[in-house]
């Protein structure tokens, strides 16, 4: 028999218009299984049951009296439903870590716009999601809380650094949930949980009104198990705010990311680069698959689909490597606690430390070089980029990190995502579609990139490509 967690949030969104299902249930079945599971899953660094359930009654009085009004149809679009946020977040009065043991008792007063928005949008916080320290890692291990693992295999990591909110979704522990990505945090854990996940334009979602990410390559967005769940819930994380350095362009005037979902995108016009745009690195013949499974798929709708080998050039990951680090070493920690820091974080602040003024301008002027250069020659020909999302299957928890030489871990790092930071570099969207499993039962994502300020063709292909090859329906060995 069908249960709650079966439901898509926009399901159970519906459900609570309807009057069908309150979000008080909702809230008690998920903190049910988050009290059952998710010491296997290392989905959550805090719980929030009071919060939740204080939230729940709020969202369900709001729904009673909305339906009282024939105005039920009014509510926000994920009202009454549950939506965890990552611990790199601000939530007011709620424990912050950062991932990072030198947080481990930080209770902020201020509250991001992410946070913001999903309060008002009628969301119920479960919680802060797991999240490596200050969301520098692609795994999601650190010293507050069990590693997340992928409910696919338990061996094996839930990825990073959004690794956390991969897993409570991919495990059954929350309907949706908001990840952040600066370099693949949300396009890293949907690949390896079988999920699907949209890192937005720069400028789509607001990272103020503390702890900007001067760089551009941050943002917040969406990671689900269906595409007009992550569009619905992009739609209520996106809009402008006071103080943000950057804006995406919005959509016209009564659109919304979820109708996209709900349309055909048309033919389009797709270049599949198969080969990994850092030297050395070779593409594991499981991610090959997945994108050739991919194309394939592709021209079975309707799209012309090219494939194209680039030169290789490692200016854009020393680039990336830089700026990487001195974001590390900016990031403010408390006197005296420096020593309790991961062995990575401490390696990544001393090599941004000796990064100079001039050597960071550079780095980012590389950045702004490639996303011009991305614009002009691929983007005046195609419509949409198709790569793999990953190099590698999902790693085993552990096998990425090196304690003993945090340098060699970064370059594992690098060797496993060389795809995923191109898109924060340029401030492109992104989305990572999972189309693929292996023999061994374990996910495979193929990400699709688009052109600034167009993640609506991005959402209408995906949703095409989830009605042709459906994913929702098959469960993890968690579930």
């Amino acid at each position: 028999m069908a249960q709650l967690h079966d439901l898509t949030a926009v399901e159970q969104a519906a459900a609570v218009r309807e009057g069908a299902v309150s979000p008080v249930e909702l809230t008690e079945h998920y903190l049910e299984r988050i009290d059952r599971l998710d010491a296997t899953l290392g989905a959550f660094i805090t719980v929030t049951p009071e919060v939740a359930r204080k939230q729940a009654a709020e969202a369900e009085a709001w729904a009673l009296a909305a339906r009282r009004e024939g105005a039920a149809d009014e509510l926000p679009v994920l009202h009454g439903v549950p939506v965890p946020v990552k611990d790199l977040n601000l939530v007011a009065g709620v424990r912050c870590t950062f991932g990072s043991a030198a947080f481990a008792e930080h209770v902020p007063d201020a509250e991001d716009h992410v946070a913001a928005r999903l309060r008002k949008a009628g969301t119920i916080l479960l919680g802060k999601t797991n999240t490596p320290e200050f969301g520098l890692p692609c795994y999601t291990e650190n010293r507050l809380a069990p590693p997340a693992r992928t409910p696919w295999d338990l061996d094996r990591s839930a990825g990073g650094s959004s690794g956390g909110a991969g897993a409570a979704v991919a495990g059954g522990l929350a309907p949706v949930a908001q990840g952040s990505d600066g370099g693949g945090s949300i396009r890293i854990p949907a690949s390896v949980c079988g999920l699907f996940g949209i890192k937005p334009s720069r400028g789509r979602v607001s990272g103020g009104p503390v702890l900007h990410d001067v760089s551009g390559l941050s943002t917040s967005g969406p990671i689900a198990r269906t595409v007009a769940d992550a569009a619905a819930l992009l739609d209520i994380l996106a809009g402008p705010e006071p103080g943000a350095p950057y804006g995406a362009p919005s959509l016209p005037p009564g659109e919304t990311f979820l109708s996209h979902a709900r349309r055909e995108p048309g033919p389009l016009r797709v270049v599949a680069l198969a080969d990994p745009p850092v030297p050395g690195v070779a593409l594991h013949p499981d991610c090959r698959a997945a994108l050739d499974g991919a194309a394939g798929l592709l021209r079975e709708l309707g799209h012309d689909v090219d494939e194209m080998a680039l030169p290789v050039d490692d200016s854009v990951r020393q680039a990336f490597n830089a700026v990487w680090s001195v974001m590390a070493a900016a990031r403010p920690v408390p006197p005296g606690e420096e020593h309790v820091l991961m062995p990575l974080t401490r390696h990544l602040r001393a090599a941004g430390g000796k990064v100079s003024g001039l050597d960071f301008a550079g780095a980012l002027y590389v950045f702004r070089m490639l996303g011009q250069l991305i614009a002009d020659a691929l983007l005046t020909s195609y419509d949409v980029i198709l790569t793999p999302t990953l190099a590698q299957p999902p790693a085993l928890v552990g096998g990425i990190r090196d304690d003993a030489d945090p340098a060699a871990e970064f370059d594992a790092m690098a060797a496993f995502t060389p795809f995923t930071p191109l898109y924060n570099a340029t401030g492109q969207p992104a989305v990572s579609v999972p189309l693929h499993w292996t023999d061994a039962g374990l996910p495979i994502g193929v990400m699709l990139g688009g052109r600034y300020g167009d993640e609506a063709t991005l959402v209408s292909l995906s949703a095409q490509l989830e009605r042709a090859r459906p994913w929702a329906g098959r469960r993890p060995e968690v579930w």
